[in-house]
């Protein structure tokens, strides 16, 4: 059993458990798909359409890619998307790649979509000079013209963004991500990207109505008790971490090689985790998840304070983390093997996909126009086979 530590600073030898322990269920991993023949940890030389046109229906687990961005780059490549005329050409050159990309997609599973935006220098591109494109929100609701399901938008925050001489508005530190799903049920794996709780003192608060306020509307939240009715009054959150949220904030990457936009490896490592599965059975198709438990370890006394007036504050007799455990596999029950989930970038560029789903135990597929970059790729991810 691997052991997930939260807290590193401590010394745990000296640790003594508290006895708690939850076991957390499993989650729902929407329509099994079983698996089929297709290329694996290989990388297919071409145009992205034709290249997914050769795969069969229903295979793939995750897509994590980033396609060329408007008008921005040259890959000085016959074929290559990103230099149409319009930024509507650029969508509608996309829309046709995406429209395979659902075909081989299986039910349950997802894509997370990479995607930075440009400002207009004539209106010839789209929009006034001046303005910005909005060429990720423009893809975006044509995605969902043609049947794709919204789930969420990361704001990938760089705080080492490359400053911009311009005075006149905002320098742009961010790009967007969208995680898009082909069903309302899929395979989601929260607990793998947990991460810890930033609240130290517990706040009891009033108790769960579980009523809708007078001033919700239509699309409301329904309740506002939040995690109240879900969790112990002595618990800051989950019991194994919270939500990591939509905001990450992961620096850019430096990569020294002729490929100039390159996926940072830590921005690909939540996407992965959470829903390309570890272990899928070869014979129904369900996707084997880990147990995982959380346990709370004492760290000291709790430091001596007044006691609060207000009577809604808990004060704690001791000091605690919580220790997530990361345990074996809960089989299907079928008695058969399984294989690796696969994770497919119909863009593969460096590669950099490939490398951290063989970190994570994941299969991959890519897909890449330039020979050039595709030798690349295949370097980098051999090296990293090698070791250092």
């Amino acid at each position: 059993m691997t052991t997930i530590v939260i807290r590193e600073d401590c010394d745990w030898d000296r640790l003594r458990p508290t006895g708690y322990c939850r076991r957390q269920p499993i989650v729902g991993v929407g329509q099994p798909a079983l698996p089929v023949d297709l290329p694996r940890r290989t990388i297919l030389l071409g145009d992205a359409t034709e290249q997914l046109q050769k795969l069969p229906a229903s295979s793939i687990d995750t897509v994590m890619t980033s396609p060329p961005y408007f008008a921005l780059r040259d890959y000085s490549v016959e074929g290559q998307l990103g230099l149409e005329p319009t930024v509507e050409d650029w969508v509608s050159n996309l829309r046709r790649v995406f429209t395979e990309v659902g075909r081989v997609l299986k039910p349950a599973g997802s894509m997370w979509l990479n995607l930075g935006d440009a400002f207009s220098k004539h209106r010839r591109y789209g929009a006034p000079a001046k303005s910005m494109l909005c060429a990720p929100e423009r893809l975006l609701l044509a995605l969902v013209k043609d049947g794709w399901i919204v789930r969420s938008k990361v704001i990938w925050y760089k705080p080492n963004a490359l400053p911009n001489s311009v005075a006149d508005r905002l320098n742009v530190n961010y790009e967007v991500v969208y995680f898009l799903v082909r069903s309302p049920r899929y395979f989601f794996d929260l607990d793998s990207i947990r991460e810890p709780h930033r609240s130290r003192v517990a706040h009891r608060g009033a108790r769960a109505s579980g009523r809708t306020p007078d001033w919700a509307g239509p699309l409301a939240a329904g309740s506002q008790d939040g995690l109240r009715r879900s969790r112990p009054a002595d618990q800051p959150g989950h019991p194994l971490g919270k939500n990591p949220g939509s905001v990450w904030e992961i620096p850019t990457f430096g990569f020294r090689g002729p490929h100039f936009a390159t996926f940072p490896p830590k921005l690909i490592r939540r996407p992965i985790l959470a829903t390309c599965p570890e272990a899928i059975c070869t014979r129904c198709g369900r996707p084997w998840q880990r147990q995982v438990t959380a346990e709370r370890i004492a760290v000291g006394p709790a430091p001596r304070t007044p006691k609060p007036r207000d009577p809604q504050v808990m004060r704690f007799k001791e000091r605690w983390h919580i220790v997530r455990r990361v345990g074996g596999f809960q089989p299907c029950g079928c008695g058969a093997g399984t294989v690796p989930g696969v994770v497919l970038d119909p863009f593969m560029g460096a590669g950099t996909v490939g490398l951290v789903a063989e970190q994570l135990g994941r299969d991959w597929l890519g897909i890449e126009i330039s020979s050039e970059f595709r030798d690349l790729a295949v370097q980098r991810i051999e090296q990293a086979r090698d070791g250092p």
